[in-house]
């Protein structure tokens, strides 16, 4: 009877000394548990946003003045210039000088009286037949011719090459060609000069007239 009293005591001892263990263990558990859970949670990182470049401006260059062409082409005195349809044209001190076909030679002078440099004008010399006519003249009065231009009888407009010495004197010889013209010696266009800014300086009108006028 007493080794049963005894066993049962031993029994109930182990089950009191292993109850505060497991108790212990539940609670170490347990209390971890609620660090975990009490833990603070951690802030996310902040997001940084990707620097936005904003576009360059666009920029237009700047071109440079590009200066007008020279509508007067200069020449040296006496050189002989090339008029086409077998003309050629030339200038001296003294005026126009120019050569047909035929090779015969025609002078128009500016300094003999019979024009008035001292406002701007314009003379025309022309020859023409069935296949065409060849008309040039003198521009006289103005450092700023810009366009000696032909008109004929329905209104066509030719503009004419114009020529002048070195220095730019206050005349200078114009020339072109037209095609088929009726009378004589094709005189029939009225002619215009106009400066650089497109004012009509002084015109002629047209009539037939013989050649070297």
């Amino acid at each position: 009877m007493k080794k049963y009293v005894l066993a049962a005591a031993g029994v109930v001892a182990a089950a009191v000394i292993a109850a505060p263990a497991a108790v212990g263990a539940s609670t170490e558990t347990s209390t971890a548990a609620l660090s975990v859970a009490a833990a603070p949670a951690k802030s996310a990182a902040p997001v940084q946003a990707a620097p936005v470049q904003a576009a360059p401006a666009k920029v237009t260059p700047v071109r440079a003045a590009v200066p007008a062409a020279d509508p007067v082409r200069t020449v040296r005195e006496g050189r002989r210039v090339d008029a086409g349809g077998g003309f050629t044209v030339w200038l001296t001190r003294d005026g126009k000088h120019w050569t047909g076909p035929e090779g015969y030679e025609n002078f128009r002078s500016v300094v003999d009286g019979n024009i008035d440099r001292s406002v701007p004008g314009v003379s025309h010399q022309s020859e023409g037949n069935g296949n065409g006519a060849f008309h040039s003249g003198l521009f006289y009065g103005t450092r700023k011719a810009g366009r000696v231009e032909l008109t004929d009888s329905e209104g066509h407009k030719t503009v004419a090459n114009l020529i002048a010495l070195p220095g730019r004197p206050d005349w200078g010889v114009w020339y072109t060609h037209t095609g088929p013209v009726e009378g004589k010696q094709g005189g029939g266009f009225d002619v215009a000069l106009y400066d650089r800014a497109g004012r009509l300086l002084a015109e002629l009108p047209g009539f037939d007239f013989p050649a070297g006028r």
